[in-house]
């Protein structure tokens, strides 16, 4: 990522606020965080603060992938946010389109990854020193030459979702980092966070939100 950096212009769409939490629907080529330099400072979370002063980050979105983010609007929903995220006690939904379609209509991929040292910010399985990461994944719709899956993370690893189709042999369309050839001339990658389910900070009542599909 360099200086050619465009993030969308489009308004900030709230899907849900009150006094705790806010979620926002992230546009995809936005990062969530500034980048380093000048040229990386716009993002989702200056934007939210723009309009939000007290909105305090919980997690990230890649640059390229849309959809629910949920920020804290108070320190204490930031804390009981954040440890639900690092004790994997919320549950996320993506929806992506993929090249090809996967022979079996359900499945879970099961593949420790790691830091690509040499190729960072790319990810790759290693079976020695890999962290564990799991994606439970579900065909919605077969394309013909594409497919539409759901993907359940159950870790939460670096572009997980990405390297874990890949693994599978049907990369997500339009993936700038490891789709090659026609899977990869789509313009902009097609994985959106869908829906995000946690227990609010006010009363730990379980919490569903939802963005609609841009795709």
């Amino acid at each position: 990522m360099t200086s050619d950096y465009a993030p969308p212009q489009e308004p900030l769409v709230v899907l849900h606020e009150d006094a705790e939490v806010l979620l926002v629907d992230k546009p995809s080529g936005l990062l969530s965080v500034p980048g380093k330099g000048p040229h990386l400072a716009d993002c989702l979370l200056t934007r939210v603060q723009i309009i939000f002063p007290d909105a305090l980050l919980v997690h990230r979105l890649d640059r390229d992938t849309s959809g629910v983010m949920i920020f804290a609007l108070t320190p204490h929903a930031q804390r009981h946010l954040g440890l639900q995220f690092e004790k994997r006690m919320t549950k996320k939904t993506y929806v992506a389109r993929v090249w090809g379609v996967p022979v079996e209509k359900t499945g879970t991929v099961d593949l420790p990854l790691i830091v690509d040292w040499p190729n960072r910010p790319l990810q790759m399985v290693c079976h020695e020193t890999g962290k564990p990461a799991q994606t439970d994944w579900r065909v919605l719709k077969d394309e013909d030459t594409t497919a539409r899956v759901r993907l359940q993370p159950l870790t939460g690893r670096s572009h997980q979702l990405r390297v874990h189709m890949l693994s599978l042999g049907h990369p997500i369309l339009g993936d700038p980092f490891y789709a090659t050839g026609p899977a990869r001339e789509y313009d902009r990658l097609m994985l959106h966070s869908q829906e995000l389910r946690f227990n609010h900070p006010q009363g730990g009542r379980s919490t569903k939100i939802r963005a609609p599909l841009p795709f």
